[in-house]
């Protein structure tokens, strides 16, 4: 029972401290870790254990499918290059930067410097994508900065397999089967994702029971990790595969009262595992360093060291990537503030500490494996560092580079959107009114309304500040919704809207279509 007050009062705790994040408008995760430190130096808080199964298993697909969902294919296509240089040079550049660092300044050994530098050398999606939520980054950043995020773990699996086989086991590093295994997780991984989203996209066509698609929903990521995990290939790789597969086509799979459903409920899934993962971060630290040898003790130094190496790798391998693609854009002088930015939001946060908290205890040979603690804290510390320094900062870094868009430039889109909207409702109208299919004081009420929704949008494009005066419609209203909703797949397969207004504005249908099955 002790342990289930702890994880009350965990839960209880972070969920507070996370609405009050939401209420102050600074980053949720880093005031979270920041939370967990507090706590666990307060006499008398009982010492937390974390098991990497519970966070491999329990935490990361739903997270991770929640922020796979968030993809967009038409923009991930735009990036897939730079993505994927950066998914696997600079996984491998940062890995080896980072065992240089390690084995030359802290008493680790090669073999666990390199353990450590496998860990930390891949950015990490939940907190990429918690941090990133509340900023109004370019389409192409985001995408970036999050799509490395999603597809860097297979790179960081295999170097984290091979440094701890040759750590425990002894073994020479066999890179050859390295490219074979990568292979195997990354090929592996993206094929079962692919086939668990075939498959849930059939079933989820064939349903409209609310409660079973919200069932199905929360299902389909563990069901993605563990067959990829049973299949020995990357279980985070299959879960990303499935999430941006049917994140893509969620509003051709459900209609709209379910797809508002999912949207609650993942919300509150999402809310409450960032919440309790982000803060027993924090509250893992101090007992990890208790834990620690007296040789130890330099271990702050050893982790802005290491912290300090890897912002550095980062900066120098996107300088001059962003010049490369910045050229190929058209652009002469190569923009310093996007490889900036993109560096400040390389944060590590759970992968880390799940792959950290999986090493073994004892080497091959049964002997104990000292330097572990050593990693794990380290592991921990910089996970801390990045979450609370360039948490806390990167809202100001990227404020200060100059590349966030206004608030009028989404605004506008949205606005220009909704008069094409409005247009193809009232041409739709236009047709029954010629075939006299519908009562005229029918048509001329929705045709009000339709006006109405037209003007408000005109005045937002002038800036206007005049409030809309839409009225809830019926049958016909429907009707109308699904040409809209047609309209709006059009302008977003032509490329005329960004993914996010896509969203914003099927979403807003959603809402109107369940509000007229409620009246």
């Amino acid at each position: 029972m002790r342990g289930v007050g702890t994880v009350l009062a965990l839960v209880v705790l972070a969920t507070v401290v996370a609405t009050f994040a939401r209420r102050w408008r600074i980053p949720a995760p880093s005031l979270l870790v920041v939370a967990g430190l507090a706590v666990a130096l307060l006499p008398g808080t009982p010492q937390i254990r974390i098991s990497p199964e519970v966070i491999g298993l329990v935490v990361l697909p739903p997270l991770l499918y929640a922020s796979a969902e968030e993809l967009s294919w038409r923009e991930l296509r735009a990036v897939w290059k730079p993505v994927g240089v950066l998914a696997v040079g600079l996984v491998l550049a940062s890995a080896a930067a980072v065992g240089a660092v390690a084995s030359l300044v802290t008493p680790l050994s090669w073999q666990m410097a390199l353990v450590l530098g496998a860990i930390l050398a891949s950015t990490d999606p939940v907190a990429v994508t918690a941090l990133g939520r509340r900023l109004a980054l370019p389409p192409k950043v985001q995408m970036l900065v999050q799509a490395e995020s999603l597809f860097n773990d297979a790179t960081s699996l295999v170097l984290y397999r091979v440094a701890v086989s040759v750590a425990v086991a002894s073994a020479a590093a066999n890179w050859g089967a390295a490219g074979g295994e990568f292979l195997l997780l990354a090929g592996g991984g993206t094929l079962i994702g692919a086939v668990v989203a075939g498959v849930v996209a059939v079933i989820r066509r064939r349903t409209e029971d609310p409660v079973l698609e919200t069932v199905i929903s929360l299902v389909t990521p563990y069901t993605a990790y563990v067959l990829a995990e049973a299949a020995h290939t990357s279980g985070v790789t299959s879960v990303v595969v499935a999430g941006v597969v049917l994140g893509g086509r969620g509003d051709r799979l459900t209609n709209a009262r379910i797809r508002l459903q999912l949207h609650a409920v993942y919300g509150t899934v999402v809310f409450l595992l960032e919440s309790v993962v982000f803060s027993l971060i924090g509250l893992a630290l101090p007992a990890q360093v208790r834990a620690l040898s007296d040789g130890d003790r330099a271990w702050p130094l050893y982790a802005l060291a290491v912290a300090g190496t890897l912002i550095a790798v980062r900066l120098l391998w996107l300088a001059p990537l962003s010049a490369v693609v910045q050229r190929k854009g058209g652009i002469q002088r190569p923009n310093w503030r996007v490889p900036v930015v993109l560096t400040w939001a390389g944060t590590r946060g759970v992968v880390p500490l799940a792959a950290a908290l999986s090493i073994p205890v004892v080497a091959k040979d049964g002997s104990a494996l000292t330097e572990r603690p050593l990693v794990l804290v380290l592991t921990t510390s910089v996970v801390v560092v990045t979450l609370v320094v360039q948490g806390f900062s990167l809202a100001s870094v990227v404020r200060r580079s100059g590349i966030a868009l206004e608030p009028d430039h989404t605004e506008r889109e949205e606005a220009a959107a909704r008069c094409r909207l409005a247009d193809a409702g009232i041409r739709r109208l236009e047709e029954l009114s010629e075939l006299e299919a519908v009562p005229e004081v029918v048509l001329d009420r929705l045709r009000r309304g339709l006006h109405a929704r037209l003007d408000d949008a005109r005045d937002r494009l002038t800036d206007s500040t005049v409030e809309s005066a839409d009225l809830v419609y019926r049958q016909l209203r429907r009707d109308l919704i699904a040409v809209e909703a047609a309209e709006l797949r059009r302008l977003y397969d032509e490329h005329t809207i960004s993914d996010t207004t896509r969203r914003r504005l099927q979403r807003s249908l959603d809402l109107e279509e369940a509000r007229l099955a409620d009246a």
